[in-house]
């Protein structure tokens, strides 16, 4: 699909749609339960549904309902078999990565499927793990990826800058197992907030795992007990889209937001806020992830969230325009913010933007770090890219023009806030990518005065 979107200051309020990342969290906690869970969810991404067909194919059930999805476990009298699953993750990683130790946990073999790029991307540490704990995989760099065999126990280590959904797959699997599991992360834990997310989680459903010096002790023989009804908090890394856009234009209020969440795109917030945008919030207090990132910060993150309430409460965040300049901005924890926080940085009126630590973009839906360059470049904007980031000088203007959408959702979204300062339309080919986590956001954009024309509805 070809839009093209005509140069608007949006202005307004819109709800939060559900986080995608919590989504799939809770529908694997869910399937993995003693009995059925109702979670409530306004929106069902192409993400969202991968998860749960693979779920299904599991044994699993899940009801589509107007706002919620009515989860059935996964028959656990089936679990001790051999039985060979084929899992169609569609284009999600996530998906792929949580599932691989599940499945092999469950003691059923399994064929992991799907499509884009996510044969590129990468399990080769997971896989490493998961067969020194006595699971086969077929030969390495082949798609489907084949597992045979069952999960054993002991302990695992994983190096913890590489990926927090290999941590989280093994978080969900391990206390499925029979006996007692180490999980030890070598420094540095980058995307900690994801792991903070899945804690989350499992304690919602009753897991207990702990966390001291570097590793996670997670005993054996555990059962997911189904809290009933849980709700997915609002997505901080789609409501990031909309705040931005705030600060190019007029207030935009995003409500239906946890501020105590433990994800870590929240700091968008602070971003914008260094930048020179006015920020306001209601509802609850928002505990940066930008001024401590040790590995000491994760134990106390995830005791933090020990005391919480088990449910999210609803907050409302609003971001109007200020003179915003050029930051240097760390995005180890938060790499899918990018996208959107160059867009701000195009429009920054002095200094020049660092975007660091970012280089595990490069392994996304696209390479990010050169789908962000040519993007801003084909809207008349200068940067340079590095091998971990990019520079963004500040002073400059968004012409406008045609983009790629680069098969890749947040690069589409990015485009389409970009449009709010350009000098002329901008033109996304590709923006269906949309679907896979923001199927609405057109719609979104429009409701907050957005002006869209669909050139080539079949594309």
């Amino acid at each position: 699909m070809k839009v093209r979107l005509t140069p608007v200051k949006l202005c307004g309020s819109i709800p939060a749609i559900s986080s995608k990342s919590d989504a799939h969290r809770l529908l694997i906690a869910a399937a993995l339960s003693d009995r059925e869970t109702e979670i409530l969810c306004n929106v069902l991404s192409e993400d969202i549904r991968a998860t749960a067909r693979c779920l299904c194919a599991l044994g699993a059930r899940v009801d589509f309902l107007a706002d919620r999805m009515l989860v059935h476990p996964i028959p656990r009298e089936n679990t001790a078999k051999e039985v060979s699953v084929t899992l169609d993750c569609g284009e999600s990683g996530s998906t792929l990565r949580f599932l691989l130790p599940v499945v092999s946990a469950l003691g059923k073999n399994g064929v992991f499927t799907g499509g884009g790029r996510l044969p590129e991307r990468p399990v080769t540490e997971l896989r490493e793990a998961m067969e020194a704990h006595g699971v086969r995989f077929s030969e390495q760099g082949v798609f489907p990826i084949s597992t045979i065999g069952k999960l054993g126990i002991g302990t695992y280590t994983l190096r913890g800058d590489v990926s927090s959904q290999y941590v989280t797959g093994l978080l969900f699997a391990l206390p499925l197992l029979p006996e007692n599991s180490v999980l030890r992360l070598l420094p540095p834990v980058e995307s900690k907030p994801y792991i903070e997310m899945t804690m989350a989680t499992l304690r919602r459903f009753r897991i207990r795992i702990f966390f001291t010096g570097g590793e996670f002790w997670i005993p054996g023989g555990q059962t997911y007990k189904s809290p009933g009804t849980v709700s997915v908090e609002g997505d901080w890394s789609n409501a990031a889209f909309f705040l931005t856009a705030g600060a190019l234009g007029a207030p935009i209020t995003v409500t239906g937001l946890n501020l105590d969440s433990p994800q870590g795109d929240k700091a968008i917030l602070e971003i914008l806020r260094r930048m020179g945008a006015n920020v306001e919030t209601t509802g609850g207090w928002i505990a940066s992830t930008l001024q401590d990132d040790s590995d000491e910060a994760l134990i106390e993150a995830l005791q933090r969230r020990k005391a919480k309430k088990s449910e999210p409460t609803e907050g409302t965040a609003t971001v109007s325009p200020g003179r915003l300049c050029g930051i240097a901005q760390d995005m180890a924890d938060i790499p899918d913010l990018a996208p959107i926080f160059s867009v701000a940085a195009a429009a920054a009126r002095t200094g020049e933007t660092a975007i660091q630590n970012a280089a595990r973009l490069r392994l996304k839906e696209s390479d990010r770090l050169a789908a962000i360059h040519r993007m801003l470049g084909s809207l008349g904007v200068s940067c340079t890219e590095t091998a971990d980031g990019l520079l963004i000088p500040g002073g400059q203007s968004i012409s406008g023009g045609e983009t790629s959408g680069f098969g890749d959702h947040r690069m589409v979204m990015a485009a389409a806030i970009a449009s709010v300062l350009a000098e002329a339309p901008v033109t996304i080919d590709g923006a269906e990518a949309v679907e896979k986590s923001y199927p609405h956001f057109f719609e979104d954009f429009k409701r907050l005065g957005g002006m869209v024309d669909v050139l080539d509805p079949a594309r």
